[in-house]
């Protein structure tokens, strides 16, 4: 069980306590790393440079909001619940903020298998806060500032480094002496050069009720460093009071009865069951439509050119891409005390009159209360193919960028990219070589390549459908995948790495105990009389069984307690690595395949929209767009995912291979014919 679940936070007092004294030590100017920001990605990118060893300050415009949930209440999901249990295994923050700030805990995708399962949870926006700023303000070797950038110290470049400029430090708009370090990692958000957007009312901000950030800082970037930048937008929805809804005209969703913890370090979350709080689901109705419709011309937000997230649209925007269909709205709790619900998915930039308006065309909502409307934002970001995979800047040394400035929408890739780049920001600091993330470990390997090889024209959303290696990249087994690599680099303590080592000698062992329970399938019948054993092998070994949909760890457990008692508490994490072993080994297989085969010709004349396979209506107009003349040019097109490259390589090697079978065919009925015609003409009379 984890030690932060057992203790109590400071309280604001003790925290504006910690705050005075890390102040009163900032009469250094000079670190090892800065990083710019207080957000999810700021957070961790400070809190992992600190554990890795560097010297490192955290400049935010207000201590106060540091780890502030800006938009929803909530943390995880499908896919994005992967990088959350990544995060944690590499020793971040927000698994274990999520274990103690959950109000509401449930498992996405439980009908699909367990790679896909995305563990979520609604936050109680106050603890998740408190907890972030506990663990910072209480980093060793981490100091925190208020301050707002104004630019950033270039100098020429280190000769011996690749590279066209050196960032040395920043100026702060107050006009205080200038901070030297031998990195800076930029988490700006929302903030670079950012615009609010309600109605016809435009404001510099990236969020309500925050001061503006310095223009300087996008001057710096584009104009002195020579960086492509460009711009997108996001939004957020009105906040409602909890009490103005008629929730009985809405249908109650219930958490899951066992919360499942984010952290490896815990085995219960600081939420009890029966203190869970519910969801709420509504939908949108032809008035909802309507309202977006008259006020259209009241809305500059929406006829922007500006690209918004397509996975988590405006309302305005879904009722223009798919007019008259009704859309889910989830209102979600805010906090255990909170007054407020979140409604997911009515995300709106037009005046707060007209936002009561179509809110109340909800019959839910038929009488609801707007406590804070909803409003828009575009920012700058920088086009992320011009970072290494350590998200350094490459021709920039000592720059890193993480978070929503790489072009990512959500806190999960914010932390995500946050974490790596300050591991690689201490480690350029002590002048050591940079360590990247491979796409075949991880799935923030997977964000970080995507993001640097291929760019992005609207903000990126990570998807289990990006990852190749999705059965073998499951939530389950992070630990194991990047603890131990983690703790080479410097960014995970001893304690974490300990239990990393014991779960994974422990699984190792009940592994090895499974297979060498060898029986034959009638010994198997007699053991579990009430489970059909498949009579296609005479000798099936513990872990084959343990494959089979209604056979449970516990169950042969209580068959061989002498052997696979000890293991009891691993058994979900053994049921799964049995159900899943035969597939990641063919998934490597194919992977490997399709390396060798990257200049397999593609038929010009495929007809993208008809193939009888499982491809998105987006991949198959990309395909159909750059007719790709080999399988390698596929693989390199923008918004093609490595699952869809598996797909499209085995319909292509099949019917490959059945053409060449017919074209045998065909020559071999061909000889048969020649010489049938040469015995024929053999036996006439000359």
């Amino acid at each position: 069980m984890s030690h932060m679940l057992t203790k109590k936070l400071p309280p604001v007092q003790s925290i504006l306590f910690l705050v005075t004294r890390k102040a009163s030590q900032l009469s250094r100017q000079r670190y090892d790393v800065i990083v710019v920001g207080g957000g999810h990605a700021g957070t961790e990118a400070a809190a992992a440079a600190a554990r890795v060893g560097a010297e490192t300050l955290l400049v935010t415009q207000k201590i106060h909001t540091i780890g502030a949930l800006s938009c929803n209440p909530s943390l995880g999901g499908v896919g994005k619940g992967h990088l959350v249990r990544e995060v944690d295994a590499l020793d971040g923050l927000c698994g274990r903020a999520g274990d103690w700030a959950g109000i509401y805990f449930s498992i996405l995708n439980r009908r699909k298998g367990p790679a896909v399962w995305g563990p979520r949870a609604q936050l109680d926006r106050q603890r998740y806060r408190e907890f972030i700023q506990a663990e910072l303000l209480s980093t060793p070797r981490l100091m925190v500032q208020e301050g707002s950038v104004e630019k950033l110290l270039v100098t020429d470049p280190n000769p011996e480094e690749p590279g066209s400029h050196r960032v040395t430090g920043i100026h702060l708009a107050n006009g205080s002496h200038p901070i030297s370090a031998s990195s800076v990692v930029l988490t700006t958000g929302t903030f670079l050069s950012g615009s609010l957007f309600m109605g016809q009312t435009t404001s510099p901000g990236g969020r309500i009720g925050d001061a503006p950030s310095s223009t300087g800082l996008s001057e710096t970037l584009r104009e002195r460093l020579g960086l492509r930048m460009g711009r997108l937008r996001t939004g957020t929805p009105p906040r409602i009071l909890k009490d103005s809804v008629d929730l009985s005209l809405a249908k109650l969703h219930p958490p899951d009865t066992h919360p499942a913890p984010f952290s490896f370090m815990n085995t219960h979350t600081r939420c009890k069951p029966e203190e869970q709080l519910p969801c709420y689901l509504t939908y949108t109705t032809p008035g909802v439509e309507r309202v977006v419709r008259e006020s259209l011309h009241l809305n500059c937000h929406i006829h922007q050119d500006t690209k918004g997230p397509r996975y988590c649209p405006s309302i305005e925007s879904r009722v223009l891409r798919f007019p008259g269909r009704s859309h889910q709205v989830w209102l979600e709790p805010e906090g255990m005390t909170s007054d407020l619900f979140y409604p997911q998915g009515l995300s709106m930039t037009m005046p707060p009159d007209v936002q009561l308006r179509l809110i109340r065309e909800i019959p839910a909502m038929h009488r609801a209360e707007i406590h804070t409307p909803g409003y828009g934002v575009q920012y700058d970001y920088v086009c992320p193919t011009q970072l290494s995979p350590a998200l350094q800047v490459k021709n920039t040394q000592g720059l890193f960028l993480a978070g929503q400035i790489n072009g990512t929408t959500g806190y999960e890739e914010a932390a995500a990219q946050g974490l790596w780049a300050g591991v690689n920001a201490a480690r350029w600091a002590f002048s050591q070589p940079p360590v990247a993330l491979s796409r075949t470990e991880s799935y923030i390997g997977v964000l970080i390549d995507d993001l640097v090889s291929r760019g992005v024209k609207e903000p990126y959303r990570m998807f289990t459908s990006r990852a190749e290696f999705r059965t073998s990249l499951r939530p389950d087994n992070a630990d194991l995948r990047l603890t131990l690599k983690g703790f080479e680099v410097g960014c995970v303590s001893s304690v974490r790495h300990d239990v990393a080592l014991r779960v994974k000698s422990s699984l190792q062992d009940a592994i090895a105990s499974l297979q060498a329970l060898t029986l034959s399938t009638n010994r198997w019948r007699k053991k579990l009389p009430g489970i059909s054993v498949s009579e296609s092998k005479s000798m099936l070994s513990g872990m084959e069984l343990l494959q089979y949909k209604d056979v449970s760890f516990e169950m042969l457990a209580s068959v061989f307690p002498e052997c696979l008692s000890p293991y009891i508490e691993l058994s979900q994490r053994l049921k799964i690595e049995a159900v899943y072993k035969p597939h990641c080994d063919l998934s490597k297989r194919e992977i490997e395949r399709i390396q060798k085969e990257e200049n397999m010709s593609l038929p010009q004349d495929i007809d993208y929209f008809t193939l009888p396979v499982s491809l998105s209506q987006e991949v198959r107009e990309i395909l159909n767009r750059f007719r790709p003349s080999t399988l390698g040019a596929a693989t390199r097109l923008e918004g093609m995912t490595p699952a869809a490259v598996v797909t499209l390589f085995n319909y292509v090697h099949l019917t490959g291979r059945k053409e060449r079978m017919v074209n045998r065919n065909e020559a071999d009925n061909e000889e048969e014919r020649e010489e049938d015609l040469c015995t024929r003409n053999a036996s006439l009379p000359q």
